[in-house]
């Protein structure tokens, strides 16, 4: 499916939003094999109009060891990606992290058992 071009002077939002998701795929948790977006820590992407980009995220646990580091980390990254023009970092524990938020890639790189759900195995 094709998409308009965005008009000349407006950003298109989703397109950096993808930019921004292929730059979180870049920081990792220095305790696991995995990056943060795969690991399930960002909860929400959105850009603006103007490309100012609110992302909400948690961690593992309210006392993880890089609780003071991996936000700033996260911060700087999505401030590189081109057409982002502002970040509002939003670090919430509601819902909690678990590992059901990690996709199958980041289980199965992590070894974590029953990454398919054995109805799908019968079919």
């Amino acid at each position: 499916m094709n998409h308009p071009d965005p008009l000349p002077g407006h950003l298109d939002s989703g397109a950096i939003a993808g930019r921004i998701v292929a730059a979180l795929k870049k920081v990792y948790d220095p305790e696991m094999p995995v990056n943060i977006y795969e690991l399930g820590l960002i909860y929400g992407i959105d850009v603006d109009d103007a490309g100012f980009a609110s992302v909400r995220m948690t961690l593992t646990a309210p006392n993880c060891p890089v609780a003071g580091t991996l936000p700033g980390e996260i911060d700087r990254a999505v401030r590189g990606v081109p057409g982002v023009t502002g970040v509002k970092l939003e670090l919430t524990f509601d819902p909690p992290w678990s590992k059901d938020r990690m996709s199958e890639a980041a289980k199965l790189a992590m070894g974590i058992e029953e990454i398919i759900p054995i109805a799908r195995l019968r079919r």
